[in-house]
Order: structure tokens, then sequence, then C-alpha cells
């Protein structure tokens, strides 16, 4: 199995860097822009214009890549394949969708779809994956680390999985705001939860993981600083909720926080400004998103962007650890 996934990871890879440039060209053909917002760091305003919706190839790679998995499968071994990946390949396409419409609707009109209306689908397309996760498996607890599993019901488990799901698409939404910054801060993430997929005996969420591996460092080829396209909403969205579905499968959900450091970061960061504007009139950080906040105080894009990386793969390996370590 980790021969296969470690196929799959290459030839994701390998697909995406030979796709790379033709669909950028052809989104530079069809005028599928970034929009950027003026109240953003004013150094970015020179990158209006680049292409968008990079999401898309990321998940048509990976798309192809399961699908070719699934028909090179004895029939024996699709059943299991599929339940273990149908909810995070089918939270990837969903919420893929709604950001593509989103992103598509920006590019067009300048406004993309309202906050409230996003916020419905997410929740929607959430509550789904939660409940599948939750009936298919049985799942009355989660897994709490180095002490073993903790039962707290079936009701309390969906009601995380929404916040988990709706929490993580939000928030690698709000990090894609710097060259290959949400990209390869998902790279790590996604390599913990394989490792902490494989100790728990989810062999093909292994293989979705890698195959998203494999298609993100393709995208980052092309998406680094500075960039020639990104993710946009259509990639945001969709990876960061399928990162928590996939944590949710794992029933490590409590290491999701961890494995996405900078994710909560980034998220806390926009929290606390909101809030100590509006009650106080107070802004704790230069601009937020956190990122932005580095930017401000002088650090280069690229030194911003390493160094959460660096945080994001210790964060990662020590998920990965945490899960070895705790009893199931």
């Amino acid at each position: 199995m980790a021969i296969l996934a470690l196929g799959v990871l290459v030839s994701t890879f390998l697909m995406g860097l030979a796709l790379g440039a033709p669909f950028i060209r052809l989104l530079r053909r069809l005028r599928i822009g970034k929009q950027i917002r003026r109240e953003g760091p004013q150094s970015h305003l020179g990158k209006q214009g680049t292409p968008t919706m990079g999401g898309v190839l990321v998940i048509g790679v990976v798309a192809l890549a399961m699908l070719a998995v699934f028909f090179a499968l004895p029939s024996e071994h699709r059943g299991d394949y599929v339940a273990q990946t149908v909810a995070p390949f089918g939270a990837l396409l969903a919420v893929g969708l709604l950001g593509a419409v989103d992103d598509y609707r920006n590019v067009v009109t300048g406004f993309g779809i309202h906050g409230r209306q996003k916020l419905v689908v997410q929740l929607i397309v959430a509550l789904v994956g939660a409940l599948y996760v939750q009936r298919h498996y049985g799942v009355t607890g989660i897994y709490v680390p180095l002490v073993g599993e903790w039962e707290i019901g079936a009701a309390a488990f969906v009601a995380i999985a929404v916040f988990a799901i709706v929490g993580f698409s939000n928030g690698v939404n709000l990090t894609d705001g710097l060259d290959g910054l949400a990209g390869g801060t998902l790279v790590f993430a996604f390599l913990s939860f394989a490792f902490i997929a494989a100790a728990r005996g989810f062999p093909w969420l292994v293989v979705l993981c890698a195959a998203l591996v494999g298609a993100l460092l393709a995208f980052l080829w092309f998406n680094v600083q500075p960039a020639e396209v990104y993710m946009g909403d259509t990639g945001a969205l969709a990876f960061g909720a399928t990162l928590a579905v996939v944590a949710l499968t794992t029933g490590f959900v409590l290491l999701l926080p961890l494995a996405g450091a900078i994710f909560v970061a980034v998220t806390g960061s926009v929290i606390l400004q909101v809030g100590s504007y509006k009650l106080r009139g107070v802004r704790i950080f230069r601009m937020a998103p956190l990122q932005h906040h580095f930017e401000l105080l002088g650090w280069p894009q690229e030194k911003v962007t390493i160094r959460f990386w660096l945080i994001g793969a210790l964060a990662g390996i020590g998920a990965a650890v945490l899960a070895f370590a705790t009893p199931v």
C-alpha cells in the first residue's frame, strides 16, 4: 500500500506539472484573473489579473488519479476504497464547486457569493459529511492525544465535525493570501494525516492524501513567488473542508488544530482583530489576516511564507507523533 500511495503521489505531481502551463494559458485566454482587495497591502496591487481558479487543476488531477486507482483495483477491494474516500472526496468536489462559482462571479462582477449564502452551502456539505462518517463507522467518540478514545456520543461528534469542516474550509481560505503560503502549509497537513491514517488502518485514505500532496506540490511549482496562478476559493475552501473530513475519519479531529496550526492562527487573528475593533475601537494587528501583519512589519513575502511553512511542518510532525503515541 505504501508503494501505491507513493506512486499516486508521483503521478499526480507529474500530471499537475504537465497540465499546469496549458491550464494557466487557458485561464489567461478566458480572462479568469484575480481581483485584488484595495484594502489589502499595497504591494499586492501588482498581482491584479493574475490567473486564479488554480484549484480546478488540483481537484481535476486528484479526481483522475482516484478514478484510475478505482478501475485498477480488483472488485473485492473497491467497496473499502469507496467507503474510506467518498466523504473527503465528496467534500473536495462539492466545496470546490462552491468555490468555483464564487471565483467566477468575482471575476465577472467583482463580487463573489454573499458570505451567508456561502456559509449555508458549507454547512450543508459539512452536515452530510459528518453524518456519513458518524453512521458508516458508528463513531461515538474521538481520540484524545496520549490518552485514548473519549466517548462523546453521536450528536456531539456530528456537531464537532460540522464546526471543524466549516472552520477549516474558511481558515485555509483566509490563509491563501501570499504566494505559496496556503498550498505549502496544506502539503504538510495532508502528509501528517496520511501517516495518521496509516496508523489507524485507513489505507485508501492514505492514497487520497498522497494524491492531494502530489497535486498540491505541482500547483506550488506555479504558485510560489512570483505566482503564475492562484488556487482561488475553488481550492482554498475545498482543501480545508477535505482536510477536516480526513481528520474526522481517522478519529483524531483533536489533532486537526495542531496539524493545521497556521490555519488556526490566521483565523484567530481575524477573529481577534474584528472583535477588538468592534468592542474597543483598537486594532491588535497592523492588518489581519496574520500574514499581512508580518508583511507590514517589513518581512518580505518569501520570508513570511517560508517561516509559516516551517511552523506548519513542525506542527504536522508533532500531530503525527502524538497520534502514534495514543492508544487506540
